[in-house]
C-alpha cells in the first residue's frame, strides 16, 4: 500500500519539480548540450533565446534553436603555412603578379626550408565567441527577406532553415553581411519580368556580383576563407570565396542557395565548389557565384561524388557511426554535409567483394579516385561478410577500393572501372605482355575557377617513367621518346597505367590501353 501511495504522490508533483529532479532542461536536448559547451559564452546564446521568447514568434524561436543546437563545430579557422621545422612561412598572395611567379617563390622557399604544409593556426569556435546582437540580427534579417520578398514565398520553412537561415558559408570570419546585401539589392523585384521567379532573381544578383568579384588562382594559396570585407576589398578569390559571396548576396534576399562540392575531381587534379538553387519544382539548378548564372553553368570535369554543405548535423555521416577506427579521412570526417551526387550525374551502387582477409581492427572501407598523383577517398561503406556496398557512385570513373589505417590510405583490391551501364571491370596484371606505342600524356590546366586536363604530345627531349598497377605502382623504367613516341616491349597487358614526365608535378592522368590506344581516366 505504501508503494502505491508513493507512486501516486510522484505523479501529482509539479512538472517543474519533476524536470528538476530528473535533470531535464527547459531547452531542447541539442540546445542544452550546446549551451553547456559554450562555456563563458553561454550568456550570449541565452540572450538570443530570451529575445525571441519575449517576441512571441514561435518560428523565430525555432530558428534560434536550430542555429544554436547545430552550432558546435562551426568556426573561423585561420590557416597558415609551415616549413619542416615548424616555422611559419608568410605568403602574401597580392605580392605576386601571377600564380606562376608565386609558385616560383614557393619552390625557392622549399629548396631552403623543406616541404611547406598548411595547417590551422587559430580556431575561433562559434559557440565560444558568437555575440547575441550578431545572431539576433542574422535571424531577423533572414525572416525579413523570407517573409517579405515575393520569390521567397515558394521556400518552405524547412528549406528556409537549411539554406537561408545559416549565418556563415564555410570557416570565414563572421561579419554582418545580411543587412548589407538586403539593402544593396532592395527593389530588384521592380525590374523583374516575374517577381515570383526565384531563378530570375538569382541571375540578376549574380550578374551584379560578377561585376565586382572574380576568380584568381593566386588565391589557391590564400588558405584562410575570406570574409565579406576582405572580399569586397580584394575583388578576387578562389571558388570557396566565390560560393560564399553568392550565398551572402542571395540568402540575404530570401533565396535558398547551397554550396555544393566535390572533394576530388575524378579525371583531373584539385577539387571544386559551386552554388545551386532549387527551382519552384524542386529541380536543382547549379551555378557559379561571380562566374555563371543558373541555367548557364555545368561542371567542367567528372564528379565521382558531389556533396552539399549543411549547417545542421547529419547523423548518417561517417563521423557519427559506431566503428572500429577512430580516425577517418579528412574530407569524409565532417558532421554537416549530405550526398547529392544523383542530382548531378548518373549513379550506381557498387559492391566490392574483398579477396584479402579483412583486418580485425577494420570495419569501414573506402572507394578512391586518382587525383594529383594519389588515390584519394571519395566515399565510404561498412564491411559486412567480406564485402562493402558503396552507394550512388558516379559512372564512367576509375576507382580503387581501400582501407584507412594509421591515417594512411591502404589499397585493398584492384582498380575498377564503373561504366555507364553499372558494369564493373577489374584491372589486374595478366600473364600476357604487349608492345605499347605511347604518343600522348596529359597536363592539368586552369578551367576558369577550377582545374581541367588536356591531352598533349610527348616530347623527345623529356624522360618519362611508365608505371602499371599491381598492388601499387610498379615501374617499367624511365624512357625517352623518339619521333614523338615511346615504343616499349613486354608491357604487362590489361593493366591500369600511369606515365609521368621526370621532374613533373605528377599531375598526369592514368590510362588504359584499348586496341593499342590510350584511354584516359
Amino acid at each position: 500500500m505504501q508503494r502505491i501511495i508513493r507512486n501516486c504522490l510522484f505523479i501529482i508533483l509539479p512538472v517543474a519539480l519533476i524536470a528538476s529532479c530528473s535533470g531535464l532542461s527547459k531547452y531542447p536536448v541539442d540546445v542544452a548540450d550546446a549551451l553547456k559547451k559554450a562555456g563563458d559564452n553561454r550568456g550570449e546564446l541565452e540572450k538570443v533565446i530570451n529575445h525571441f521568447n519575449a517576441a512571441g514568434d514561435s518560428l523565430m524561436l525555432e530558428a534560434a534553436y536550430y542555429l544554436i543546437g547545430n552550432m558546435e563545430g562551426h568556426n573561423y579557422a585561420v590557416i597558415a603555412y609551415y616549413d619542416t621545422s615548424g616555422n611559419e612561412v608568410e605568403i602574401d598572395v597580392d605580392a605576386y603578379p601571377d600564380f606562376k611567379s608565386m609558385l616560383a617563390f614557393l619552390d625557392t622557399v622549399e629548396s631552403e626550408r623543406g616541404e611547406i604544409e598548411y595547417e590551422k593556426k587559430e580556431v575561433f569556435e562559434d559557440l565560444e565567441h558568437i555575440k547575441a546582437d550578431f545572431l539576433i540580427n542574422q535571424i531577423e534579417y533572414a525572416f525579413k527577406a523570407w517573409r517579405g520578398l515575393p520569390w521567397a514565398k515558394t521556400v518552405t520553412f524547412e528549406n528556409f532553415k537549411k539554406y537561408i537561415l545559416p549565418y556563415r558559408g564555410s570557416n570565414e570570419p563572421l561579419e554582418p553581411w545580411r543587412e548589407y546585401f538586403f539593402e544593396k539589392y532592395s527593389g530588384i523585384d521592380t525590374i523583374m519580368a516575374d517577381p515570383y521567379d526565384l531563378i530570375e532573381a538569382a541571375r540578376i544578383i549574380n550578374s551584379d556580383v560578377r561585376s565586382y568579384f572574380g576568380f584568381n588562382e593566386r588565391y589557391y594559396l590564400h588558405p584562410t576563407d575570406q570574409g565579406l570585407s576582405e572580399m569586397l576589398e580584394s575583388g578576387l578569390g578562389r571558388c570557396e570565396d566565390m560560393t560564399n559571396l553568392a550565398i551572402y548576396a542571395m540568402r540575404a534576399n530570401g533565396l535558398a542557395v547551397t554550396s555544393d562540392y566535390t572533394p576530388y575531381w575524378a579525371n583531373t587534379g584539385n577539387n571544386h565548389a559551386w552554388n545551386a538553387i532549387a527551382d519552384i519544382e524542386g529541380k536543382v539548378v547549379p551555378f557559379m557565384g561571380a562566374e555563371a548564372d543558373p541555367g548557364d553553368y555545368k561542371l567542367h570535369n567528372k564528379a565521382a561524388k558531389v556533396y552539399r554543405k549543411m549547417f545542421g548535423k547529419q547523423k548518417d555521416n561517417l563521423i557519427f557511426q559506431d566503428r572500429k577506427q577512430e580516425k577517418v579521412p579528412r574530407w569524409l570526417g565532417g558532421k554537416s554535409y549530405i550526398d547529392v551526387t544523383s542530382d548531378y550525374v548518373d549513379v550506381c551502387d557498387v559492391t566490392i567483394n574483398f579477396e584479402k582477409e579483412i583486418p580485425d581492427s577494420v570495419d569501414i572501407a573506402y572507394l578512391c579516385v586518382f587525383n594529383s598523383g594519389e588515390w584519394k577517398p571519395i566515399h565510404w561503406g561498412r564491411i559486412e561478410n567480406g564485402s562493402t556496398v558503396f552507394t550512388d557512385m558516379g559512372v564512367d570513373v576509375m576507382y580503387l577500393p581501400a582501407l584507412y589505417q594509421n591515417e594512411e590510405i591502404e589499397p585493398f583490391g584492384p582498380p575498377i572501372l564503373l561504366d555507364k551501364n553499372c558494369t564493373i571491370t577489374e584491372f589486374k596484371e595478366s600473364q600476357k605482355s604487349i608492345d605499347a606505342d605511347l604518343a600522348y600524356t596529359t597536363l592539368r590546366t586552369l578551367e576558369i575557377s577550377t582545374n581541367g586536363v588536356r591531352k598533349t604530345e610527348i616530347k623527345d627531349d623529356v624522360q618519362y617513367e611508365l608505371f602499371y598497377w599491381e598492388d601499387g605502382w610498379q615501374s617499367l623504367g624511365k624512357h625517352s621518346a623518339s619521333d614523338g613516341a615511346l615504343e616499349l616491349d613486354d608491357v604487362p597487358a590489361g593493366c591500369l597505367y600511369w606515365m609521368v614526365a621526370v621532374g613533373s608535378g605528377e599531375e598526369e592522368r592514368i590510362f588504359t590501353l584499348e586496341n593499342g590506344k590510350q584511354v584516359w581516366w
